[in-house]
């Protein structure tokens, strides 16, 4: 069965929870999620968990909202108190700058998770855009960290997810600090290949559902010097560009790109 297939199967709440999420989240679903057939329990936090886990996981899931394209799923100063694993579609995290610019953050796609930025201080940081039409399951934090001795090997996958998450942000400092735009972009072209592959999409051909100016801002760059990048990748036949479908051609010389020495 294939990943679309398996994200097509779910199972009616209570009908007591539903009011009470619907007033919490907005526009939710009146069907839960099942994560013992999702296509995504191998990337997400059940990952790797036995079935009788993933069944007390499930539990901890009410439901699953969907967002359309541009809608927030939460936003900076917004009180937490769930985090939500991306099962469809493409977020994007961003935060306002001083001068009222846009700084993103960080792109999220399915069997990813959304909202750990809220635990420490208790409120959201950031803002989570939907980029396109998505879905998410809604996780309630308080329910996860009660788990205690009850679940061990959960609380082991969460914790892991937000240690992915510190080293993500380290590399994207790193990213920022110290690598040239060819590195930046050659970099994140092979980010999204990895990414898109290991959710059983074609690691050469995907769709960006980021504009330019977007994929500037997270890495640090210009919008001319990133349409520049995409230009000259393209000119040297290691990927071909049409709108927004990217054809990685020579993933060899693009692995090259992400590390080349300047001139």
């Amino acid at each position: 069965m294939t990943a679309t297939a398996t994200l097509q199967q779910y199972e009616p709440l209570t009908r007591r929870a539903i009011p009470l999420l619907a007033e919490k989240t907005g526009n939710v679903s009146r069907l839960a999620t099942h994560c013992s057939s999702c296509g995504l329990k191998d990337l997400c936090l059940p990952c790797g968990l036995r079935a009788a886990e993933i069944d007390m996981f499930e539990d901890l899931i009410y439901t699953r909202r969907r967002l359309k394209r541009g809608e927030t799923l939460y936003r900076t100063g917004d009180k937490f108190d769930s985090i939500y694993a991306v099962r469809s579609g493409f977020y994007k995290t961003v935060m306002m700058l001083d001068d009222g610019r846009e700084q993103v953050t960080g792109f999220h796609m399915a069997g990813e998770l959304l909202g750990m930025d809220g635990i420490a201080p208790e409120i959201h940081s950031c803002d989570a855009v939907a980029l396109e039409d998505s879905e998410v399951c809604v996780i309630p934090y308080a329910r996860l960290a009660n788990l205690g001795d009850d679940n061990q090997a959960l609380q082991r996958q969460f914790h892991k997810a937000m240690s992915r998450e510190i080293v993500r942000e380290h590399g994207v400092m790193m990213l920022l600090g110290t690598m040239r735009a060819e590195e930046r972009i050659a970099i994140f072209l092979l980010t999204l290949s990895q990414r898109f592959a290991a959710r059983g999409y074609s690691p050469s051909q995907f769709i960006l559902r980021m504009t330019r100016e977007e994929i500037g801002s997270y890495l640090g760059l210009k919008f001319e010097t990133v349409s520049r990048m995409f230009s000259r990748f393209q000119e040297e036949g290691v990927i071909s560009v049409q709108q927004k479908h990217i054809h990685i051609l020579d993933l060899d010389v693009l692995q090259e790109s992400a590390s080349r020495k300047p001139d």
